[in-house]
């Protein structure tokens, strides 16, 4: 059976080959990423596989759905960028990767908070510059600071329990509250009272209507000045304007995004020598207190050959009828 992988990178194709060695599939890759311009390329492919800034709009599934295309295999666990609507009307049946590595993006969280409280990124540079003074890096103990946790899925719980280590306060929303967290003392308290005890915030939650731009100007002013802000989720749950208003006026601290709203324009490409057409991002660029990185907390050997395991095992469900319905749940239609 073939199998058209999409936004396919070097560095991921030998663990699906080697994910596949079991089942033999004909796996194809395209480097170009799934929209509608691209979807054609999937014409006579029973199966596509597609990661999180593939385009699956319904527009795009009803191309692939007419050119023959009957399962889409998410290599991601968000399932954010797909018209579940439209995939349910179309008779297409989707699957994702749900817990590919949750070390590997909580660790990252956690690198990326103590990078900007240490300033590190700082330092390197400074001291490649053969600049040793102390100046500009003065951070703070994390031991005793409260630590707000904006969804306790398997990821966030991993961070929790890392931040426990460092002698943290841990506060956490979400509405259902994980187990494992209540049994290590993390408190489950409202969004409000998070914003205003936490010194530093993590977003671990999924991105929907109801949690997009969940940090903006409103939330923003609720929470403490200098406030550290983490975001390994999806990159809308920010209102990216109206963090850097924040950042202006020092609201914000420190912002560690390893997401971006816009981030399918510019992530997974080598743009060193163009010049950045999103005047938004290139603002955020010119902050010292600001990390950015390209969507790589995944980005683990271990995750990389779970998602090639649990992709090719769906693909293989897919086929012989015993798919696990659970992997993505349709809406329901109102």
């Amino acid at each position: 059976m073939k199998v058209a992988i999409f936004s396919a990178k070097a560095f991921e194709k030998p663990f699906l080959m080697a994910a596949n060695q079991s089942n033999q599939y004909a796996l194809i890759f395209f480097e170009a990423a799934l929209n509608e311009q691209t979807a054609l390329l999937a014409a006579a492919f029973p199966i596509v596989s597609c990661f999180v800034n593939d385009t699956l709009s319904a527009a795009v599934l009803n191309i692939l759905a007419k050119n023959g295309t009957r399962f889409i295999a998410l290599r991601s666990a968000g399932f954010n960028h797909v018209d579940l609507h439209a995939a349910k009307n179309l008779g297409l049946t989707i699957a994702r990767v749900p817990a590919y590595s949750p070390y590997a993006v909580a660790e990252f969280a956690v690198g990326l908070m103590l990078a900007l409280n240490r300033k590190i990124h700082r330092a390197y540079n400074l001291v490649r510059e053969q600049n040793f003074l102390l100046t500009h890096l003065l951070g703070f103990d994390l031991h005793g600071k409260t630590i707000g946790i904006i969804g306790t899925g398997k990821i966030g719980t991993v961070f929790a329990q890392i931040m426990q280590g460092f002698g943290c306060n841990l506060l956490a929303f979400d509405p259902y509250p994980s187990e494992a967290c209540l049994k290590i003392g993390v408190n489950y308290v409202t969004l409000d009272a998070l914003y205003q005890q936490a010194d530093i915030i993590s977003l671990h939650c999924p991105l929907n209507n109801e949690s997009k731009h969940m940090i903006n100007a409103q939330t923003l002013t609720r929470m403490k000045p200098g406030v550290i802000l983490i975001n390994t989720g999806r990159g809308a749950l920010i209102d990216t304007k109206a963090i850097i208003q924040a950042l202006k006026n020092k609201t914000i601290g420190s912002l560690g995004m390893d997401v971006y709203e816009e981030e399918e324009n510019l992530f997974s490409q080598d743009l060193s020598d163009a010049i950045i057409q999103d005047d938004v991002f290139a603002r955020l660029l010119t902050f010292p207190n600001v990390i950015i990185t390209a969507h790589q907390a995944f980005f683990t050997r271990e995750a990389l050959t779970n998602i090639a395991v649990t992709t090719l095992k769906n693909i293989q469900a897919f086929e012989h009828g015993t798919l696990d319905e659970t992997l993505v749940s349709y809406p329901n239609d109102n």
